[in-house]
């Protein structure tokens, strides 16, 4: 059975000792062994995320963080703005609704980044309004938008800012407490190296007071639980035993080289990516692309969804396809994590095979 290349923004691969770590004997997460584990892999998230911050860790996909964050920050019937401009994005409204926080939205287009300036009139309009929601990297569109702007912004006004870093985090640069932001929801899956199932929020000082004031029902995602908890090193209810394992040895090999060179790397591979599709005479969707996942126009005349099935069907290549809108206009590379140039020139050299299958004529296509 050949084996599957994960080019895309989530899962993605996960090396030979995060892959090891997974399969050791399982502990229990009421030790002084796990404790230590757990403290250590505490400290090296919050390196990873930028910030002397605590981090809370959920036993949940990022969508669990960031309810937690919603429910936590918010009370019903309390204001907020959410910045548009993807499919992610556009959970922030959803979550809004679902516990009656009242939602103001900046439009922006799909593969757009939002303009500050729209932020900074959205707060001058909404004085009351208090959190604003941003998108790091919305991985539907591949855009990146101006986190430190908007931050800005935020850190003059009484709203806290809070951030999906979902897909961001380790591709992107996000310096939290440098730059001033409240809060940051990250993910397991994506830049982090790791199987789906943990999620995680970094909260300011701003923000664990509005976690206080919130009237909103929680139990699960109450993180005054997990607060109190991390003075032990511990978490209220039962770990992710085996992940948060897998998790230390992902973080040793991250911080083995540092934050920036993480970054710089999936630099360079989108740099890497974008030009090899540029060769074949495609053109990217994003306006200001992010360092962890590039989104490609298809071509004129290419089913869009038949294109990643023949990558896949030819190569076993897995990219991802368009969502909501954007399905079947655009496809979605990742270059994040354990995805290597190599995996890349071998992603572009199955995109240029599915794409001569499927009757494109490639500009610049190899012979």
């Amino acid at each position: 059975m050949n084996s599957d290349m994960l080019l895309t923004p989530g899962p993605t691969p996960l090396p030979p000792q995060v892959r090891e770590a997974l399969g050791r004997p399982i502990i229990h997460h009421r030790t002084a062994a796990y404790r230590a584990l757990f403290k250590r892999a505490m400290a090296g998230m919050k390196t990873a995320m930028q910030t002397a911050n605590d981090v809370v860790c959920l036993t949940s996909s990022g969508t669990g963080a960031m309810e937690a964050a919603v429910v936590n920050l918010l009370s019903p019937g309390d204001e907020a703005i959410v910045i548009l401009g993807g499919k992610f994005a556009e959970r922030w409204e959803k979550l809004c609704k679902a516990f009656c926080v009242k939602a103001t939205t900046i439009p922006v287009a799909y593969g757009d980044p939002v303009d500050p300036q729209k932020v900074a009139e959205a707060l001058n309009t909404h004085p009351n309004a208090n959190a604003v929601f941003a998108t790091l990297c919305e991985t539907s569109t591949g855009v990146v938008n101006d986190i430190k702007a908007i931050a800005a912004l935020t850190r003059n006004s009484p709203a806290v800012l809070v951030v999906d870093a979902i897909s961001g985090l380790l591709a992107d640069d996000c310096k939290t407490d440098e730059w001033g932001i409240d809060v940051v929801v990250t993910g397991s899956q994506k830049g982090l190296m790791l199987p789906p199932g943990l999620a995680f929020l970094s909260l300011s000082t701003r923000a664990w007071a509005l976690v206080d004031q919130s009237k909103t029902p929680r139990f699960y995602t109450d993180l005054r639980l997990y607060k109190k908890s991390l003075a032990d090193d511990d978490t209220p209810f039962t770990s992710a035993v085996s992940t948060v394992i897998a998790l230390d040895e992902a973080l040793k090999l991250i911080l083995s080289t540092g934050v920036a060179q993480q970054i710089a790397r999936c630099a360079s591979m989108a740099e890497a990516t974008r030009a090899g599709a540029k060769a074949l005479g495609l053109t990217l969707f994003s306006k200001r692309p992010s360092n962890g996942v590039t989104a490609i126009n298809v071509p004129a005349g290419i089913d869009g969804k038949k294109l990643t099935k023949t990558m896949y069907e030819r190569s076993h290549v897995m990219v991802a396809g368009g969502q909501g809108e954007m399905e079947g206009k655009i496809f979605r590379f990742a270059h994040m994590g354990f995805i290597s140039p190599e995996d890349i020139a071998a992603g572009l050299t199955a995109l240029e095979g599915a794409l001569t299958e499927l009757g494109y004529k490639a500009v610049g296509a190899r012979t």
